[in-house]
């Protein structure tokens, strides 16, 4: 599974999703994770009044299951819920490693049915119809 961090240090999800200056990409699942990418929005994209700010974005986590932020406006939260992407605000700056390494115990254990929900996000839906006689 993807999961996507708000962030503008690239170490800490420490940033609000419409404001954030990088998007960064693990992959985990219950034996590990792994980075994958960090999309850079660049300053312009970072400062208010930026009304496109939100499609880039959302383009770029099309297709993790789980975003954390620091905050999240109730449009942008809307967007990314219709994304079938579950947004998770943290109460504080906190570690994307430290994260990692939480989730990944969660996922070793019994998941909760939020997250049994978000792992099945991008599994290739499989129909097993019987043809009538």
């Amino acid at each position: 599974m993807k999961i996507a961090f708000a962030t503008q240090d690239k170490e800490r999800v420490d940033a609000h999703f419409g404001w954030a200056k990088y998007i960064a990409i693990y992959e985990i699942d219950a034996n590990g994770y792994r980075y994958l990418e960090t999309h850079d929005f660049g300053e312009e994209m970072a400062e208010d009044g930026n009304e496109d700010k939100l499609a880039p974005k959302l383009d770029a986590i099309k297709d993790v299951a789980i975003v954390y932020v620091a905050a999240i406006g109730g449009s942008a939260a809307a967007r990314v819920v219709a994304t079938k992407i579950h947004p998770v605000k943290v109460a504080g700056p906190e570690p994307i490693l430290d994260i990692l390494d939480k989730l990944q115990d969660v996922l070793k254990g019994t998941p909760p049915p939020w997250l049994r929900k978000a792992l099945i996000k991008g599994e290739e839906r499989k129909f097993d119809f019987e043809e009538e006689a």
